[in-house]
């Protein structure tokens, strides 16, 4: 028997498929069960459509352009601290929306840098409010992540090429049309399809930047049609429509973001002779541009938080402790969904296949779906964390086998064929083979997916109420009434929780790993 596919590997990652499937496709049946045709969206609902769709193309486009220049001046230079560099550009991927929101009002915002500069220079002001501040939230949350796509694309590209290119004389516009557009023709599709994907579902920027007519998302609309007019059936068709959007968005990116293929490399380390003169300048305004626009809000949010730490009502330590047990039952929940179907995953397509669902799937339409199946029995408040813990892990779960899916199959040509010819099986196979192999892919799926669930402003905002809050819905209280210092201080809070559980996992899993 192949390894990794035991009998007992593959009930446990039947019952795991079945439920992210029924927390997908079930509470998504139920929403659909709920609705009552499209009679309940009205023009407010189609306008949050057409917002929805309108700053989901403006966002997703505005970032890979941006990243485009940042990615190229990263790929053809070598520099101390560019390590730095590039890991900044993962760190928004596990940072609390609602951190970010709250460094972008500080820099942005009426008393801050930005509009203190242009007061200075007599030009007009600007507002992180409304349809441009949810914009630029988005490309603060996705640039970095298409700039690390397209990197990864420029870095697909053999050093042979370049070297070729140098010695037939190529100047950087000629090496632009004969290596680098090519790339980015098969890059950029498949990611401005992916960040378009994410930007359809956001909730907790339109909640804290948007709202009104004009930057109202669907995700928000559902929010409003099920926590204020309690109408259920504009919520179901919502939360349809939602589904609809992400999934055909979702299946279009994973369909398109093929890495540009080019043969003939020997793997070395791209070395550029491109790009001398005034270009080395451009990439360095480039490169100290892009991580300021990151920095700066995170900054904001330090420089203020620690006065705000010793301002804090109770209330929000009691929320803190809240979101980390839930963020602890989410990682592991998660962990014990992810393990037994990335061992079961032979070739990985059904895995692959079920995995995605959650990228499609909102947390306002699961919540709203597992609202419909149990309201009638249990309040929604008692019920509040184990569905945020529950729904969290299944969000997480995506990118959980995209770190354990790769390791398995490796250890399955490697070390499991040894275990196989040993005849291991069973608890000793997973102790002595599995695990420590896997240790690694395991500490960083528990640390990404306690990250995530630590920062979630979605689920909880549905059937939370007082007693229940967590750390992000505490902290959107405090800023929601205007106790900015306070609110700055859990800001900090989550931060430093969200980066010390993520560090703690993913150290733990490198741990005599030799990481």
């Amino acid at each position: 028997m192949a390894a990794g596919s035991q009998p007992v590997t593959r009930s446990l990652a039947a019952l795991a498929a079945a439920l992210v499937l029924a927390v997908t496709l079930g509470t998504l049946a139920a929403v659909a069960w709920r609705a009552e045709g499209f009679a309940g969206v009205g023009p407010a609902a189609r306008d949050a459509l057409w917002f929805t769709l309108w700053q989901a193309v403006v966002s997703a486009s505005l970032s890979v352009i941006l990243a485009v220049p940042v990615a190229r001046a990263l790929a053809r230079r070598r520099f101390r601290g560019r390590g730095a560099v590039i890991t900044l550009m993962g760190a928004p991927f596990i940072l609390p929306t609602i951190v970010a929101v709250l460094g972008l009002v500080a820099v942005f915002g009426r008393s801050g840098v930005v509009n203190v500069a242009l007061r200075a220079l007599g030009l007009p002001e600007v507002s992180p409010y409304g349809a441009q501040g949810v914009i630029l939230a988005h490309v603060f949350f996705n640039l970095p992540l298409a700039v690390r796509l397209v990197l990864q694309g420029w870095l697909s590209i053999p050093a042979e090429r370049f070297r070729l290119a140098a010695s037939l004389g190529m100047e950087a516009g000629a090496v632009q049309r004969a290596l680098e557009w090519p790339m980015l023709r098969s890059v950029l599709p498949g990611a401005w399809l992916l960040i378009f994907a994410l930007c359809l579902t956001s909730f907790a920027v339109a909640l804290a930047l948007g709202g009104g007519p004009g930057a109202t998302t669907v995700e928000l609309a559902i929010y409003q049609a099920f926590r204020f007019d309690y109408d259920l059936g504009a919520a179901s068709v919502l939360g349809l429509v939602q589904f609809a959007l992400a999934g055909v968005a979702a299946a279009l990116a994973w369909g398109l973001a093929r890495p540009a293929v080019f043969a003939g490399g020997l793997g070395g380390v791209v070395r550029r002779w491109d790009g001398g003169g005034w270009l080395r300048l451009q990439d360095a305004t480039v490169i100290a541009l892009a991580a300021l626009f990151l920095l700066a809000p995170l900054l904001a949010v330090g420089l203020r938080g620690v006065a705000g730490l010793a301002e804090m009502p109770a209330a929000v330590w009691w929320a803190a402790l809240r979101s980390i047990l839930v963020a602890l039952a989410s990682a592991a929940l998660c962990l014990a969904l992810a393990l037994p179907m990335a061992l079961a995953a032979r070739r990985g397509l059904w895995v692959q296949l079920v995995g995605v669902l959650p990228i499609a799937a909102s947390p306002l339409v699961i919540g709203t779906g597992l609202f419909i199946l149990s309201y009638r029995w249990v309040r929604p408040d008692e019920i509040a964390l184990a569905v945020t813990a529950l729904v969290n892990a299944v969000l997480a779960l995506p990118f959980a086998l995209a770190a354990l899916v790769p390791a398995a199959r490796e250890m399955r040509a490697g070390s499991g064929r040894l275990a196989d010819s040993l005849g291991m099986s069973g608890w000793a196979r997973m102790r002595l083979v599995t695990l420590p192999v896997l240790r690694r892919p395991i500490g960083f799926a528990l640390g990404l997916a306690a990250a995530l669930s630590m920062g979630d402003l979605g689920v909880i905002a549905l059937f939370a109420d007082g007693d229940t809050a967590t750390l992000p819905l505490q902290l959107y209280r405090l800023m929601a009434s205007y106790r900015i210092d306070q609110a700055a201080g859990a800001a900090l809070l989550l931060l430093a929780l969200s980066l010390a559980l993520f560090w703690g996992f993913d150290r733990g899993g490198r741990a005599n790993a030799g990481a």
